[in-house]
This record gives C-alpha cells, structure tokens and sequence, in this order.
C-alpha cells in the first residue's frame, strides 16, 4: 500500500508494506510519468498479492518505479524496469537505493519497443507485466501485442493496463489473441487484466 502526498515539484510516496515499508520514494510530478493514483495502487496489490511471491515483474512506463519497487518489496524475485526518461530513470535509480532494493532490479533506459525486444533476446519471462504509458499515447495495446508476440509472458502470467480510455482499449484488444479477465474503475483510471488466451 502506497501513500502520496505533494512537497514541492517531487512526490512523496511512502510505501507502507512489504520489505521497504515506510520509505520515501520520488516521483516526478508531471504528464510524462504520471503517478498512479492510491487508491489504484491499493486495489491492484490487493489483486495481485497473491501471484508476486517469487515472481519476475516488468514495470513497463516505469515512470518513478513506484510499482515494479513495491512488487518486490511484496515479494517479487525481480523487477525490470523500463523507462525512456532520462530523469525519470535517475529518480528510479535513487528510488531503488532508498529502498536497497536494487540487487532484485533491472533498469532499462529505452523506448518501450526496444526495450521488449532487449528482453526477448535475452530470453527473460514475466510473471506479471505492468503496462502504464500517458493516458492519451493510446500504445498499450500495442505493447501488450508486442510482448505476447515475443513470448515474454509466463505461461499463467498477467498483463495489467492502467488507463483512463476503457471502452478505447477493450475494443482494440479484441484484435490480439488475449483474454480479458477482470475490469476495476477507481475514478477515471482503470485496470484492465489479462491473460492469453486457453
């Protein structure tokens, strides 16, 4: 469970469980790496507590890393991280040092395509890939595409979208060979999870 609060141009995010409780995490407040929200962050361990013991996590858009830091702070064997922002990827690193979590940590500082296929040629599978681009980039379908194409995901892995354009993202999944599980509204954002199809 993750809690925000504003202090300056940075946000504070304290993660109040799991290995790294009570740390202060960093995150840039703006558009580009948009924090999720609490509440958000909240619902979604609550669904997947269960699945992150001993898995491998892709924090795709990482933005400050707060996800991919809190899986394994809940258990995860390892998290990617994968962020093209230079201060983004900075604010990740000086996360991860906060939290002395870096030894279960893999930051990768590429556009999201080449970042998936870095990961497919080293021949890395997820457990549980977290898909959040800016809302209006409309490329989460596409990634979620790209990594089923590139078999990153474990056999009974999960993609999980975070994204305020619901009804957009439902109807271009029905072009890929994926299974839409479980849909959560909190506010405007929303997640939808996935699995490939039986």
């Amino acid at each position: 469970e993750i809690s925000c609060s504003l202090v300056g141009s940075e946000m504070c995010i304290r993660d109040r469980s799991g290995t790294a409780k009570g740390t202060k995490l960093s995150s840039i407040d703006s558009i580009e790496t948009r924090p999720t929200l609490d509440r958000v962050k909240e619902a979604l361990f609550n669904i997947i507590q269960n699945k992150l013991e001993d898995s491998i996590v892709l924090d795709l858009f990482a933005g400050s890393g707060a996800i991919g830091i809190e899986c394994i702070s809940r258990g995860a064997t390892k998290a990617y991280f994968c962020e093209k922002s230079h201060q983004a990827t900075r604010m990740i690193y000086e996360n991860l040092d906060r939290t002395r979590l870096k030894d279960k940590a893999i930051v990768i500082n590429k556009d999201y395509e080449k970042c998936l296929k870095q990961l497919s040629n080293d021949k890395i599978k997820f457990n549980i890939i977290y898909i959040d681009p800016p809302y209006k980039a409309n490329i989460a379908v596409n990634a979620t595409e790209k990594i089923l194409l590139l078999n990153l995901l474990q056999k009974e892995g999960i993609i999980i979208i975070e994204t305020d354009e619901k009804e957009r993202e439902l109807k271009n999944l029905t072009q890929i060979d994926v299974e839409v599980f479980d849909i959560r509204k909190y506010g405007r954002a929303n997640l939808i999870f996935l699995k490939r199809k039986e």
